[in-house]
């Protein structure tokens, strides 16, 4: 896969450049997309899911030659992290938006979590996000960026069965209002909350899922896309806009 060399322009002129973790698929996909459409150079980051990140950005640069570029690491292995923020410090000196979405999800039980489990979850929601956008500060400086935290309904509201998670993400709430008000104002740092969007695979019963949605004003799932736009708004479309975090879950945290 062919990737454009490193150039070095000045701010009116150079091309609005982006960074999304954890785009492979899902959410992740559709916000990458969504950024690429507005014209941005994306940097895709993936960490297991290769078959997947190559067809997204076969798909992308086939709209616009030489637009993405696709970066593997384990971001919560301080060498991997390192090596992946060199790549991009080889391939630009200015990132407009950094989108921490990388994450992962699963159910642990009080009495039965693993230290193993609590440092999974840890790492992908809270320590990868921390230490990516402390690395790349240089970067998103040069032409006031910014950081758009991917959090969760539940880091507010716990979620029964899920305590490291819930944890993990209200860490993540938190971290994303001190990084806004000690970043400013070179960096804005926000947040997006999505509510009932796409289910986790393998772990929701069809009747658990109408239980969620019954409880949304709304009444109905929402769609990557509202994620999308709303990263898209908070990252490219709002200067004013900072320690903001936005529930797109279609009023599902008025009933939690």
């Amino acid at each position: 896969m062919s990737q454009k060399p490193k150039s070095r322009t000045t701010a009116a002129s150079r091309t609005t450049t982006a960074l999304v973790t954890g785009a492979a698929r899902r959410i992740g996909a559709c916000i990458a997309e969504t950024l690429h459409d507005r014209g941005c150079r994306v940097f895709l980051h993936y960490h297991n899911s290769a078959a997947q990140v190559n067809e997204l950005a076969d798909r992308l640069n086939g709209k616009r030659v030489n637009s993405v570029v696709v970066l593997q690491a384990d971001l919560g292995e301080a060498e991997s992290l390192d090596a992946m923020v060199a790549r991009i410090k080889a391939e630009t000196d200015s990132l407009d938006l950094l989108v921490n979405n990388a994450s992962q999800f699963f159910p642990t039980k009080v009495g039965a979590t693993t230290a193993k489990q609590w440092d999974d979850l840890m790492n992908s929601n809270l320590r990868g996000a921390y230490f990516l956008t402390q690395a790349l500060l240089p970067e998103l400086s040069v032409g006031g960026g910014s950081v758009v935290n991917l959090l969760d309904v539940h880091a507010t509201r716990p979620m029964p069965g899920h305590a490291v998670y819930s944890a993990a993400k209200a860490a993540m709430q938190m971290m994303t209002l001190a990084l806004a008000k000690e970043l400013g104002p070179k960096i804005r740092v926000n947040g997006v909350a999505p509510g009932a969007i796409l289910w986790p695979e393998n772990e929701i019963t069809s009747e658990g899922q109408r239980e969620i949605l019954d409880k949304t004003v709304m009444q109905r799932a929402g769609e990557p896309q509202d994620i999308a736009s709303a990263v898209a708004y908070l990252g490219l479309d709002a200067p004013y806009v900072t320690g903001q975090i936005l529930a797109v879950d279609g009023g599902r945290s008025l009933n939690i």
